[in-house]
């Protein structure tokens, strides 16, 4: 689909900017914003400046109308299309029909590889697997595995439990298809951001605790892993910060999930002991990163091996931004690290 005209030029405008020299971004982006003894960066700090010129919301009330506005957003921050990459379009069989995913396969990567079987974020409501294009093929270059993006079904169209449901689906279906899909079965990980991070958190806890085929790997930027209680951290960076307090209840009154069940807020598990290792990557200034951080201990206690490496300078949604500045690349090139360690033949 071609990209609106209007989009490109600001697209090239953001390009310009980000090009300028620091004290310049400096002086567009405002003094420097400190907080809960934090700095925000500077890539990030201009990122919401320009947010707040151009009058863009993450939500806007209307699904439909939200949807539209992170498809025709994502082109002003994701950067060209990261390869050389092979793609394949696939349809997973799941409880509500078909799950629309893509394979992605850096060039050169021999069979059997990692998989990654990625769920993208969006609150449960917005996002598909254009919006998180470009993150899907980075994690695949750069961990050199393949990446597995699944598609699954949104709320309110589709309200909980279907999401969970689907990714679930979409697991199973990478470890049965392992040899297709060109992926070794044992080393196959799990992973998302926001609403994606909860999904795959969920996905390690049912796969671990029925027995059988469970994630060798999770990948959780970010993840929503609460809805029952509300932390600090949302009351301090709620407003002004990119993911707002009022679009965090805009998302889970479409989700319509119970607010206390595992399949919903995995932190609420009674027994976490067994999952799989995890690399937890929360942003400084995000409202999701307290729950993100309760959810790293809790696993830690239980014995599970974990990595949390808190972002500080960082917002939510920065593994989409990968196309300004450079502090977003090298947070996700972080985790790219990670999870092509925790990928690795043993």
């Amino acid at each position: 689909m071609a990209i609106p005209v209007q989009i490109r030029i600001q697209a090239a405008l953001s390009q310009v900017i980000y090009g300028l020299p620091r004290p310049l971004r400096r002086l567009i982006a405002g003094k420097p914003v400190r907080l809960d003894g934090q700095e925000l960066a500077l890539d990030a700090q201009l990122l919401l400046r320009l947010q707040q010129l151009s009058g863009a919301e993450l939500s806007n009330g209307d699904v439909a109308q939200s949807r539209k506005n992170l498809a025709a957003a994502r082109h002003l921050v994701s950067g060209k299309p990261i390869g050389p990459m092979a793609t394949r379009e696939l349809a997973i069989p799941g409880p509500g029909g078909d799950i629309p995913a893509t394979l992605y396969t850096p060039a050169g990567l021999a069979e059997p590889s990692g998989l990654l079987v990625f769920y993208h974020g969006g609150g449960w409501v917005i996002g598909d697997r254009d919006s998180h294009d470009n993150t899907a093929r980075f994690l695949a270059k750069h961990a050199g595995v393949r990446v597995l993006s699944v598609e699954y079904r949104l709320a309110p169209d589709h309200p909980w439990p279907a999401a969970p449901e689907d990714c679930i689906a979409a697991f199973d279906y990478a470890h049965a298809k392992a040899s297709e899909l060109g992926a070794d079965p044992v080393r196959i990980a799990v992973g998302g951001d926001s609403a994606g991070g909860n999904l795959a958190a969920v996905v390690s806890q049912m796969t671990t605790r029925r027995g059988g085929p469970a994630p060798k790997f999770q990948l959780l930027f970010y993840p929503a892993t609460d809805f029952s209680t509300r932390r600090r951290s949302r009351e301090i960076f709620g407003i002004g910060f990119f993911l707002t307090d009022e679009s965090m209840d805009w998302f889970s009154g479409h989700y319509q999930a119970d607010e206390t069940d595992p399949l919903a807020s995995p932190l609420l598990a009674e027994d976490v002991s067994g999952l799989p290792p995890a690399y937890i990557a929360t942003a400084g200034f995000d409202p999701l990163r307290d729950e993100g951080e309760a959810y790293a201990k809790k696993l830690q206690d239980a014995g599970v091996s974990v990595a949390l490496s808190r972002q500080d300078d960082l917002i939510h949604g920065y593994v989409n931004f990968l196309g300004v500045g450079t502090r977003f690349r090298e947070a996700v090139s972080e985790a790219a690290g990670a999870l092509r360690l925790g990928l690795s033949k043993e």
